[in-house]
């Protein structure tokens, strides 16, 4: 059983990856941290406890993270998960109580319990993982790996029109801190990025009759899902915005899921046009060597996935 922390900021596709690793037989989610991201981070923390309540998982200890980027103010999201953050679901107020550490303390005492042993999902802006880098840097050879919604690497059209940050080819999450980013990334950590290559592919969508399934299915999480799924089709857009971060958990369960290749890649910290870009170099020749190379998503198997991800809601 692989042991992971959720490093998240609900939002309703985090809300559902939380749901995903807390049912999956195939991890131990040993904690889930919220983070300033979709919504501040008061919001993300109640989110990951209303979750957890859903499915009477209130073992796993949620901690509050970082309320803003490492250096920059934190950015208006463009897209809106709803009044509630977690598609109109409007779950009742957590009673559960918030972790007395704060989650930057709660992933380095995790990492030091179980070294080598912890992987980190982040599925939202790595800003709580980059400050427990810089105030712990010893941690860094004690985590198994990083697996991130993070980043655009132009390997498909779907890199470029789902773009989710708010430059032109930016990705929400390295967009709203990328100086976090850039400290992850460049940290020698096994790091496998899931980009909008893979996370945001059509492919990843629901039929009518799945939805009617999750929307009548007795147990309330499928309901949960059902009701983000008609939230994100009211407003134009497709099911996959419902299950973003959940590839994240996917690839955490089964690595086959994703077909990864290694990348020298660089992300861009300067403000402007291109604030936020994850900027690959895949040159034959004169490659920026100094790059961290990194494992990029190409292809995930979204059949596969989807079964995975039903299978765990309905279970």
């Amino acid at each position: 059983m692989k042991k992971i922390i959720l490093d998240c900021d609900p939002g309703m596709d985090d809300s559902v990856a939380i749901i995903m690793a807390a049912k999956s037989p195939d991890l131990e989610l040993l904690a889930v941290t919220s983070v300033n991201g979709n919504y501040p981070v008061d919001v993300t923390c109640a989110n990951a406890r209303k979750t957890l309540e859903l499915i009477r998982r209130t073992d796993i200890p949620v901690a509050r993270g970082m309320a803003r980027p490492m250096v920059r103010n934190s950015p208006g999201d463009p897209f809106s998960h709803g009044r509630d953050g977690q598609g109109e679901n409007f779950l009742p107020d957590p009673v559960m109580p918030v972790s007395s550490l704060h989650a930057v303390e709660l992933i380095i005492e995790t990492v030091k319990r179980y070294p080598r042993e912890v992987h980190l999902v982040a599925t939202g802006p790595m800003t709580n993982i980059a400050m427990a880098l810089v105030k712990e840097p010893d941690i860094k050879p004690l985590i198994a790996s990083i697996i991130a919604i993070s980043g655009s690497f132009g390997l498909n059209d779907y890199a470029f029109l789902n773009a989710t940050g708010d430059t032109p080819q930016s990705e929400w999450n390295v967009y709203v801190d990328p100086e976090a980013a850039d400290i992850v990334y460049r940290s020698g950590i096994p790091l496998t990025a899931l980009g909008l290559d893979v996370a945001t592919h059509f492919d990843v969508n629901f039929s009518e009759g799945d939805v009617k399934h999750f929307r009548t299915y007795y147990n309330k999480e499928a309901n949960f899902l059902a009701r983000v799924i008609d939230f994100v089709h009211a407003r134009g857009f497709e099911a996959y915005c419902a299950v973003i971060d959940c590839m994240a958990v996917g690839y955490a369960i089964d690595p086959d899921l994703v077909e990864t290749i290694r990348v020298h890649v660089g992300v861009e910290t300067k403000d402007g046009l291109t604030l936020g870009m994850t900027v690959a170099d895949r040159r034959h020749h004169h490659v920026w060597k100094h790059l961290p190379v990194i494992a990029v998503g190409r292809h995930a198997d979204y059949d596969r996935f989807l079964k995975l991800l039903a299978g765990l809601i309905l279970l």
